[in-house]
């Protein structure tokens, strides 16, 4: 039986139908529903229960994938084990970011990224949403939030952190900011998700943490939109360290809080990539990782956020 019919079935049973299957493959539905009755076949056994709507395991089926897609996690990371020792990774790279962090942080890497490694080749989704990495046939997805919950692995890139800045064009007319809790009489600039819309926390090192109920004329779904409003002059924001680096150091924005902790929901926020569980890292999301680690302590380093 061939490996790659088995990755298909896998596929199937972790996509939850043919359809879901056929579309990360971009083959036609037709083509995925004969690898999986060859495999049935020769199997003599029946691994799906199918209906016009449902696509469930049999108790057979459950049985048998469980114990064969370690196997066929061992085959694979054998197979790239033995064919990338001093060869550039080779293949198609799938990946995910929010449209913010593409924009400003990773598109700028790419020309870097594919002189290292000429044989590799990427595709970018920038993205607000999560996007399902099965569902849409992608290799990872760099999320920056808390730690990640759920079945994917994750790999910290980096820590991030947030400050509340404005630009002193503002300033001059808001008057002077000394404490978080002046926000209160403030046009704070609201970024469009829930644990960012009405309260911003802070805290000092040593010192318990507080929150500030913040109000505004202007809430925005884009990180890079939200940092234009606040660039404008429109009043205060809450942004993170690695999207307002450069406008801390040319001066077009102030830290109005640099002695404290600012957060929406969580002051433990990082960088994270994330790839579908399995028992190997394949080895060109393994040097993406390392390349990004590289690249976002050399950016931390360069801004001192």
């Amino acid at each position: 039986m061939e490996i790659q019919s088995l990755k298909t079935v896998l596929l199937v049973r972790d996509l939850g139908s043919i359809a879901g299957a056929a579309r990360a493959l971009e083959v036609d539905a037709s083509s995925v529903s004969r690898v999986l009755a060859s495999v049935e076949r020769e199997l003599g056994l029946r691994l799906f229960q199918r209906s016009t709507r449902k696509l469930s395991l049999t108790e057979e089926g459950e049985r048998y994938l469980n114990r064969v897609a370690p196997l066929i996690e061992d085959l694979e990371a054998a197979r790239e084990a033995a064919s990338s020792k001093d060869v550039s990774p080779r293949g198609t790279l799938r990946v995910t970011a929010s449209v913010a962090f593409s924009q400003e942080f990773f598109v700028p890497l790419l020309p870097r990224f594919q002189e290292m490694y000429p044989d590799l080749s990427v595709e970018l989704f920038p993205s607000d949403s999560n996007l399902d990495l099965l569902a849409e046939g992608l290799d990872v997805a760099i999320r920056l939030a808390a730690a990640p919950k759920g079945d994917l692995i994750s790999t910290k890139l980096a820590e991030t952190r947030y400050r509340v800045v404005a630009a002193p064009e503002y300033l001059e007319c808001a008057g002077p900011v000394i404490d978080p809790r002046d926000l209160v009489d403030m046009n704070c600039l609201r970024f469009a998700l829930p644990n960012f819309r009405s309260v911003w926390r802070f805290r000092k090192p040593g010192e318990e943490p507080f929150a500030v109920e913040v109000s505004g004329k202007t809430v925005i779904s884009s990180a890079a939109s939200l940092r234009e409003a606040a660039r404008l002059g429109m009043g205060a924001a809450l942004l993170p360290d690695w999207l307002i680096g450069g406008d801390l150091a040319n001066g077009r924005l102030v830290n109005l809080f640099p002695d404290y902790e600012c957060a929406a929901a969580d002051f433990e926020t990082a960088a994270w990539i994330l790839y579908p569980s399995k028992s190997y890292l394949p080895r060109k999301v393994r040097v993406l990782i390392d390349f990004l680690k590289a690249e976002m302590t050399g950016l931390k380093n360069r801004t001192a956020l």
